[in-house]
């Protein structure tokens, strides 16, 4: 049934290519015949009635240009004019009388016939040029005639009429039309049989990658398509093979966050459920034990709270509610209330913290002193978490330019270079066996760039990571 969908929505795309390239090009290429053979058909016309005319004229004044006493004059000269005439096999030359009969014709059959064509009537009442084109009312035959009118002393006495068949300009014609018709079907062809073979190799390609599509969002993430392209479709194809990829990552990462959060959960509870077991079911009532329990109780809860609200933080990253309640903040005195904080206890796990201000005072930003503090916390918590094996920390806070720079170094092992572009992206936790959800610097980078700032994790020279934090002193 998809491959059904598929292929209709290929055909589909087919036919809107059709008719939104080649029909627009076969509308063009129809008005193009259409106009050409109008022009054609209009040229061939009008060059044939402009000779007939100049003929008609230049007959007409060689007639009246003689000095003529009576009729039979006239007929004598209009009969000699008409035996001598050259152009037999292609006009016809009569003489008409003024009742539109004809008197002499080069071809002799038509004598005493009226033609009954309009421009004879027309010449005669207007004693101007008059022409014709059409069937002749005797025979059927199409036809296009000239009249002029023969004038005597100011008296029109007669008519000289040249007439020509239109059946060799009419084959002339069509053969004319017939040629730009066939050379348009080939032009049409050409486009139609390119498109073609364009849009297949638009088509196909697509209908790859569209399956690909169809195949990663029925869960096989990571497939790669075969990039065989060098245009566009190669684009396309990288992203969606980027995309494919991240997918992925991102489903592995989902998936180790959750077994890593569920183990994370599970270990304080297990903390808290034991010993308040234990507790229960000490009928001593020692205080050394219950002091202990307590404080193994409280120390695991804590660690559940702050589980909690790492998950509430990034929850409100994802849907948009992740907002900083901004004020005037002492950058500085927030930064140095975390290091003695984190001092005694780093102290008791035998790890040493040390401080540099730079001796000096640094003035205050804009910003939430909240979240910010919630950076300097975790980031301390992170530096012994996965470098206290170093057993030091060195943190310090320093004005370069326009930003507050605080750095926090341990002396473990280091972030493995593979991962550095990627320990920042939520739930990511790498080779790290340390305890965490993996996404607390996620959250860390979120609210310094909320800051206008940058955060920046690499490993130290000598060994060891280090977190750099920029903070504009104006925001």
């Amino acid at each position: 049934m998809k491959n059904m969908k598929s292929t209709l929505q290929i055909r589909g795309l087919r036919q809107r290519w059709v008719v939104n390239t080649i029909m627009p090009v076969l509308v063009m290429v129809v008005l193009t015949v259409c106009l050409f053979s109008a022009s054609v058909t209009s040229y061939y016309f009008s060059t044939m009635q402009n000779t007939l005319r100049s003929k008609a004229k230049a007959g007409a004044d060689f007639v009246t240009s003689y000095s003529l006493n009576n009729y039979m004059q006239y007929y004598q000269i209009a009969n000699s004019y008409a035996e001598g005439f050259e152009d037999k096999d292609r006009l016809e030359l009569q003489f008409l009388n003024g009742a539109g009969q004809i008197q002499i014709s080069s071809y002799g059959l038509t004598t005493g016939t009226s033609p009954g064509t309009s421009d004879i009537q027309e010449a005669i009442e207007t004693g101007e040029i008059a022409s014709f084109r059409g069937r002749d009312p005797q025979t059927g035959e199409n036809i296009m005639s000239v009249s002029c009118p023969l004038s005597f002393n100011g008296r029109t006495v007669g008519i000289m009429r040249y007439v020509t068949s239109l059946q060799q300009v009419n084959r002339q014609i069509l053969i004319s039309i017939l040629i730009v018709i066939l050379i348009a079907a080939v032009c049409i062809a050409m486009v139609v049989f390119s498109n073609l073979l364009f849009i297949n190799n638009v088509v196909e390609p697509v209908a790859e990658v569209s399956q690909a599509a169809k195949r990663i969002s029925a869960g096989s993430y990571g497939i790669q398509v075969e990039n065989r392209y060098s245009d566009e479709l190669a684009e396309l194809v990288d992203n969606i093979n980027d995309m494919s990829l991240k997918i992925s990552q991102s489903e592995k990462m989902k998936t180790e966050f959750i077994s890593s959060v569920s183990h994370e959960l599970r270990t304080p509870l297990t903390a808290i459920n034991g010993w308040a077991e234990t507790m229960m079911e000490d009928t001593s009532g020692d205080p050394e034990q219950q002091r202990r329990g307590l404080g193994i109780i409280m120390k695991e809860s804590r660690r559940l709270t702050n589980m909690v609200e790492e998950l509430l933080e990034f929850s409100k990253m994802e849907d948009g509610r992740f907002t900083l309640s901004v004020e005037q903040v002492d950058l500085q005195a927030e930064f140095e209330d975390a290091i003695y904080t984190y001092r005694e206890l780093f102290k008791q796990e035998g790890i040493e913290l040390t401080y540099d201000d730079g001796g000096e005072l640094y003035e205050p930003i804009t910003g939430d002193p909240e979240r910010l503090k919630q950076v300097f916390c975790n980031v301390l918590d992170n530096a012994a978490k996965h470098g206290g094996s170093g057993k030091r920390i060195d943190a310090s806070i320093a004005k370069e330019g326009v930003y507050l720079v605080i750095r926090v170094r341990d002396y473990g092992p280091g972030v493995p270079a593979q991962e550095l572009p990627f320990v920042k992206q939520k739930f990511y936790k790498g080779s790290s066996k340390a305890r965490g959800s993996g996404i607390g610097l996620a959250v860390c980078d979120e609210i310094v760039r909320l800051h206008n700032g940058t955060f920046d994790i690499g490993n130290a020279e000598g060994g060891g990571a280090v977190v750099t934090i920029r903070i504009p002193t104006a925001n």
